[in-house]
């Protein structure tokens, strides 16, 4: 036989409201124990439905995100060397993400095995944590995808997908030089992003370099001024983290 609490239970899931309905029982039962009253019931339920929807939210964004990894600040080792130590409580600061509302970005720049992608990809996990829209990219894939778009004549769609998310971390700029037209594209993302939303970007080569990255010294140039104004910039040093278990 249906009760009235199996009615309601039906109409809450018929309305997408899941984690009422499955709640709603136990709610009406610790309402009945304690005499809460209705409006305890009503803000019992609305707080357990906002919950669930928020880790759904959390989820989602690091899904979308392509981050895959999901590092915790208290995983990354501050004293395998100096220059950790030394930008601690920038990094530290960095993590709460509040760059993100300032429209600011942030350049690491380092050798490889320095920390620069983990650092990277842990502030990016914490900007999802707080349900900011972030994407995690190589520099050379987006090149390649922004190049592919082009060909198909969906060059706008694709600068738009890499535009608009509240964080973009781009890394590994200078693993291989680009030509005109790869130069010509990653500067187009980053004009359009620059003070508006923000980017992460790692590279091994520092700015005195970026002529050996892009083939136009102009949108070298163009692209280093836009990165160094208004942003955190992380000079990491030292040997391979990946050679400290060897």
């Amino acid at each position: 036989m249906t009760t009235k609490i199996d009615e309601t239970t039906d109409k809450l899931r018929r309305l997408r409201l899941i984690n009422m309905a499955d709640h709603l029982a136990e709610g009406l039962e610790k309402e009945k124990e304690n005499n809460h009253g209705f409006l305890w019931l009503m803000d019992y339920l609305i707080e357990t439905e906002n919950e669930s929807r928020w880790i759904r939210a959390i989820e989602n964004r690091h899904r979308n995100s392509r981050l895959i990894d999901k590092f915790l600040p208290s995983d990354f080792d501050f004293k395998f060397h100096l220059s950790r130590q030394k930008n601690r409580s920038i990094l530290l600061r960095l993590l709460e993400c509040d760059f993100i509302e300032e429209h600011k970005d942030i350049i690491f720049i380092g050798h490889p095995g320095t920390g620069k992608t983990r650092l990277a990809k842990t502030i990016a996990h914490q900007a999802c944590l707080k349900n900011k829209r972030v994407l995690f990219t190589t520099a050379i894939d987006m090149i390649n995808h922004l190049i592919a778009a082009k060909a198909d004549h969906s060059l706008l769609k694709k600068l738009k997908y890499y535009q608009s998310p509240s964080l973009l971390l781009c890394d590994e700029l200078g693993f291989l030089s680009l030509d005109e037209q790869s130069s010509s594209l990653f500067f187009q993302v980053l004009s359009a992003r620059h003070g508006v939303v923000s980017t992460i970007v790692t590279t091994n080569l520092p700015f005195s370099r970026w002529g050996e990255i892009f083939q136009s010294t102009v949108i070298a140039q163009a692209i280093a001024d836009r990165l160094v104004h208004n942003s955190e910039i992380i000079l990491l040093e030292g040997p391979s983290y990946r050679q400290k278990s060897k």
